[in-house]
């Protein structure tokens, strides 16, 4: 059995993630900052259906967090071996009206916060010979055309980035490093800002965008991530997965 950690499982893509690792026979560490209930909610799932989970609390946006975190799950669970980096916020703005104010704790949670989280277990993977990392991007790191993106495909693009670097620095060590790009997912985050009205706006047309006209959903994304997460992904690395079901509006192809 191997441990899974999921950054900001709590609900959404990182709660979908969890259970579905759950599922493939992985004991799960479900990271979450502030709702202890959802993701106690979710550890009870796992639990009910034979798994093995623990919730661990922490804000991988601080620095000091991620020791902390991976002390206390190797303590309880063992070391991970498979790492989902979920964990992630949204703070919307384009060119001409975005607060640069909100452009640190954006980036000190999604860029940051992933690379002190991969440092503090990539040590137990090594000294395994195996890993498995994950990392969440967005397809607007590649340039789509949905408002109020800009600053937030800033941060997803330096995510790819560092996929790919890590990738080419742990491979000797048998760690796979891997990326999944979700187009649009009906999630908490995808709501967040926005009226009812918007929201369904937005449902409306980012369906009528996508070649399967409809959008995605968390399980979806987890899908990809179990695949990722496998032995039989064992010779994919370095690599961006996106799943959209087929956007056509981006900037450039």
């Amino acid at each position: 059995m191997a441990i899974a950690l999921v950054t900001g499982a709590s609900r959404g893509i990182g709660r979908a993630a969890a259970l579905r690792l759950a599922l493939d026979g992985n004991a799960v560490a479900l990271n979450y900052r502030e709702n202890a209930e959802a993701a106690g909610q979710a550890v009870e799932e796992i639990l009910r259906a034979g798994g093995r989970a623990i919730a661990v609390q922490g804000d991988i946006g601080d620095p000091a967090c991620a020791p902390a975190l991976a002390a206390e799950i190797d303590a309880r669970l063992g070391p991970v071996t498979i790492l989902v980096n979920n964990a992630g916020i949204l703070h919307r703005g384009d060119l001409a009206d975005f607060d640069f104010t909100r452009m640190e704790p954006m980036r000190r949670v999604n860029v940051d916060g992933l690379v002190h989280v991969t440092r503090a277990i990539v040590p137990g993977m090594q000294a395994a010979g195996f890993g498995r990392i994950i990392n969440l991007t967005s397809i607007a790191a590649f340039g789509t055309a949905m408002p109020g993106t800009t600053f937030y495909a800033a941060t997803k693009a330096a995510v790819i980035a560092l996929t790919k670097r890590f990738a080419l620095d742990l491979g000797p060590h048998g760690i796979t490093v891997n990326a999944v790009a979700p187009g649009f997912i009906r999630t908490d985050m995808a709501a967040a800002g926005r009226t009812p009205e918007q929201v369904a706006q937005s449902l409306e047309t980012m369906a009528a965008k996508a070649m399967v006209r409809r959008i995605g959903t968390p399980e979806d994304i987890a899908h990809a991530i179990s695949f990722l997460a496998g032995e039989r992904a064992g010779f994919v690395t370095g690599q961006v997965l996106v799943v959209d079901g087929g956007r056509t509006d981006y900037l450039a192809p």
